[in-house]
């Protein structure tokens, strides 16, 4: 009767957001919208929250739409890593 102990993965958890920085190396910094309901006034109200996550190749750029999904603490402020590339962006034009 040898058991065999099959190891899955965990149900990891996924974001969808915009990259709007890449300044740092093998970091990118990636803004998440959720939308709520307001508990008053019952209006719809985006809401943004920025993650560091780790981009190992260092291939996506501002502007990119990616997938994100959580992994162990790789620094005091990143537990993320890029996932996908969803889509590319034009970019953030501020260096005119």
């Amino acid at each position: 009767m040898a058991e065999e102990t099959v190891q899955r993965k965990p149900h990891r958890k996924q974001r969808l957001g915009v990259v709007v920085s890449d300044k740092m190396q093998k970091t990118i910094v990636v803004r998440v919208e959720r939308r709520v309901k307001h508990p008053l006034y019952k209006k719809v109200v985006r809401k943004f929250k920025k993650f560091h996550a780790h981009d190992e190749k260092e291939e996506a750029k501002a502007g990119d739409v990616v997938r994100i999904v959580e992994c162990r603490p790789l620094s005091k402020t990143k537990c993320w890593r890029l996932a996908q590339i969803v889509r590319r962006g034009e970019g953030t034009a501020t260096h005119a």
